[in-house]
C-alpha cells in the first residue's frame, strides 16, 4: 500500500495493489501544471486508488487529461486520461508519504525536456541553504 496527500493535509489518498510503473515525465503540460522541471508519476489501476480524505478539484488540462489537485493548497495529486491511459490513475510520486520507497524506472516525454536538466549532477550540492556570507 502507498499513501500520500497534499501539502496542507486537506486531501489524502491510498493506493493498493501492484504498482504498474513509475516514470519521470518531462512534457511541457506536466511542467507547467507543477511549476517544476519534471514530474514523477507512479501508476496504479484506477480501482486501486482511493481518496480517503477531502475532495480534489479536477482540471481538464487537455481534451482527455484530467489533473486532480488540492483546491486549498494547489498540490497536484492525480492524473487520469480515459483515452490514452484507460483504467489507470497516475499519482504524483513526490506526494507519497515515502517518495523514496519506489524509485522511477524511466524518463518519459524526454523529447520535451529542459536542456539544463542534463547538467544537474554537475551543480554544487548543499545539504541545506548555502551561506549568504
Amino acid at each position: 500500500m502507498a499513501g500520500g496527500g497534499c501539502h496542507c493535509g486537506a486531501v489524502r489518498y491510498e493506493a493498493t495493489g501492484e504498482m504498474l510503473h513509475h516514470a519521470v515525465c518531462h512534457c511541457a503540460d506536466c511542467r507547467r501544471s507543477a511549476g517544476a522541471p519534471m514530474v514523477g508519476w507512479i501508476a496504479f489501476k484506477s480501482g486501486d486508488v482511493t481518496v480517503t480524505k477531502g475532495t480534489p478539484k479536477v482540471h481538464a488540462s487537455s481534451e482527455h487529461g484530467r489533473r486532480h489537485f488540492c483546491a486549498d493548497c494547489g498540490t497536484g495529486l492525480l492524473y487520469t486520461n480515459d483515452v490514452m491511459l484507460p483504467g489507470i490513475t497516475d499519482i504524483q510520486s513526490a506526494t507519497l508519504d515515502d517518495p523514496d520507497a519506489i524509485p522511477p524506472a524511466a524518463q518519459i516525454q524526454y523529447a520535451e525536456h529542459i536542456g539544463w536538466t542534463e547538467t544537474l549532477d554537475a551543480l554544487p550540492k548543499f545539504e541545506r541553504f548555502p551561506s549568504q556570507g
